[in-house]
């Protein structure tokens, strides 16, 4: 079983203006609403391609409700802690002349939900897989990430990692099995600024030599560079195509990679499988489908 872990979910409602004029009524064009979060994004993706998987994090209020209702939807089975005070965040995304968005809160988790979670976490077996995504909200411990990777390890369990800066540094010494920075976050976390693949494998194999077991770099319109655990170096286009909407590609890219692992055991596939899946979602005004995919697949050769 796959399991991803979202702390701070939200409601995306994404709205086009198209001349928006502040100080005055606005008019939307259009209108899109997803549920939000880099690991529902991760679950909602390896739902569309067909790989059962089990969302885990903390939800609250009518919001909360709505996205646990979006998510069995769309056939993800949502095991979401419920928190008593607060409701889960909306963020308002503005596509007008230049994109703005507006981010919501989030509700107040307490210690008994942070050990709700750990009950839940308790119950991953040995094989499986989880995905830790995104950031932490103000109100926990900023060593989740790695507090949590502590109490799991003497489990024989695949950890993948999609945080930045210390999240991602400080769970490194527990060999997570791939992490998966933009080149943006690499280049931050080592003070240089990173713009071409080769340029990249350097660095990537300086975080693979501090513990990450495969490192996979996304690029946006350059592509994708993963250093794998087998020693080998990968590094690739991205397919053509029209990016409608950036949001979400990059967890998109996760779950691809994910999904081609586990159907190939292979990291060249892999890397393929997440460079298609990545861009689908790119390309699309939602997340990727299986059907997207295998489209884009058709004429894209690493």
């Amino acid at each position: 079983m796959i399991y991803t872990v979202t702390f701070n979910p939200s409601i995306d409602y994404i709205v086009s203006v198209d001349d928006l004029k502040l100080g005055f009524v606005n008019r939307t064009s259009a209108e899109l609403m997803f549920p939000g979060g880099k690991g529902i994004n991760v679950s909602m993706v390896l739902s569309n391609l067909g790989v059962e998987n089990t969302a885990l994090g903390f939800l609250a209020g009518f919001t909360g409700d709505s996205v646990q209702q979006m998510l069995e939807a769309n056939g993800v089975n949502a095991d979401f802690i419920k928190v008593k005070e607060g409701i889960t965040r909306i963020n308002v995304k503005i596509r007008a002349q230049q994109e703005s968005e507006i981010n919501g809160m989030g509700p107040a988790i307490k210690e008994e939900d942070i050990q709700a979670l750990y009950d839940k976490l308790d119950e991953i077996r040995d094989g499986d897989i989880l995905v830790l995504a995104g950031s932490i909200p103000s109100v926990m411990p900023e060593t989740m990430y790695s507090d949590i990777m502590e109490h799991l390890k003497d489990k024989d369990i695949k950890i993948v990692v999609d945080a930045t800066k210390d999240l991602l540094l400080n769970v490194l010494k527990y060999r997570p099995f791939f992490v998966k920075p933009n080149n943006h976050e690499l280049g931050e976390i080592y003070g240089v600024e990173l713009n071409t693949r080769d340029e990249v494998v350097p660095y990537a194999k300086k975080m693979q030599q501090e513990g990450a077991r495969n490192v996979l770099v996304s690029m946006a319109g350059e592509g994708a560079v993963l250093v794998a655990e087998n020693g080998e170096v990968y590094k690739s286009r991205c397919p053509e195509g029209k990016v409608k909407n950036s949001v979400g590609a990059g967890d998109s890219m996760v779950a691809g990679f994910i999904a081609g692992y586990l159907k190939s055991g292979d990291y060249k596939e892999a890397l393929r499988s997440g460079l298609l899946t990545g861009s689908a979602s790119a390309f699309s005004d939602n997340l990727a489908t299986k059907e997207e995919v295998e489209e884009l697949g058709k004429t894209f050769e690493m």
